[in-house]
């Protein structure tokens, strides 16, 4: 079994080259991106015997996973492991995450710090990813823990079939979700991650919002009839209820009371739009589709 590790980096020079030494052991088959680094990250992993995709500008997380995927597609990988080059994960929970593919029992195994009942994750991390995963499973129909875990391995049916698009952090939503319609077996296993000195190069807020505004584009493409639809008609019921409420007003006094004839009338126009714009876009994509 062809196995490929995958490491996107950015300005990771004091981590890259003791991360590639363990990882030899595991595999002889490393690729790194480097996104745009401004120092000696994508030399070093080159000198080490990495396979080393250059970006000549940091595109983002997502941009560097998309690469990984094509050049793990393009050298006949069975799996690939997308590891962190922030020295975050362990190398010893590497063989953990092949298990079940090995098995044929999942196309993708995600590493989840949430199985792991001793792993002291800081607060406000926790609470981010778990608001991200619920949105994730709500989204995608998915059931897992940590949908934000950069320590996953994809079988070489994911590599062929999953097409990823997003640039940013949001990929990882976005992948679990097509695999997830498509139709393909998403699993878990506990790791563990090392916090110290909070290494990770993730800001929470631009990672969060990246992640809610992927999601988001998804549900607006792929189900516009929820997405605009139920807005709409909450719209269009409240601009009614306010019609009506105008009208009995102007029956029993006489008077228009403009404040409550301008919410009314906005209701209905706004509910009206979103409704058209769901329908339009919902023809779209089946057409698109079929």
């Amino acid at each position: 079994m062809k196995i490929i590790i995958g490491i996107p980096a950015y300005n990771e020079e004091k981590n890259i080259a003791s991360l590639l030494i363990k990882l030899k052991k595991i595999s002889e088959n490393i690729i790194v991106c480097n996104d745009g680094s401004n120092d000696l990250t994508g030399k070093i992993a080159k000198e080490l015997g990495a396979t080393v995709i250059e970006h000549e500008r940091n595109l983002g997380y997502g941009s560097a996973i998309k690469s990984i995927f094509l050049k793990a597609r393009e050298i006949n990988a069975d799996v690939l492991v997308t590891f962190d080059a922030d020295g975050q994960h362990r190398i010893e929970d590497i063989n953990a995450i092949l298990e079940p593919i090995k098995n044929n029992a999942a196309d993708i195994v995600i590493g989840s710090r949430f199985l792991n009942n001793n792993q002291e994750i800081p607060k406000y991390r926790e609470i981010g990813i778990k608001a991200i995963t619920k949105l994730t499973n709500v989204t995608g129909g998915t059931k897992i823990t940590d949908s934000q875990s950069g320590f996953r391995a994809y079988s070489k049916k994911i590599l062929e079939e999953i097409e990823p698009k997003e640039s940013g952090m949001g990929i990882s939503t976005e992948i679990l979700i097509k695999t997830q319609k498509a139709g393909f077996i998403i699993t878990e296993v506990p790791i563990t991650i090392l916090y110290e000195g909070d290494t990770s190069t993730h800001n929470p807020i631009s990672h969060g919002s990246s992640v809610i505004l992927s999601t988001l584009k998804y549900v607006a493409i792929e189900r516009p009839l929820i997405f605009y639809g139920i807005p709409g008609i909450i719209f269009l019921l409240v601009g009614l209820a306010f019609g009506v409420w105008t009208i009995q007003i102007y029956s029993e006094q006489g008077q228009v009371i403009t404040n409550i004839a301008l919410v009314g009338v906005g209701g209905v126009i706004m509910g009206t739009i979103l409704m058209l714009t769901a329908t339009i876009l919902y023809s779209i994509v089946s057409v698109v589709k079929h």
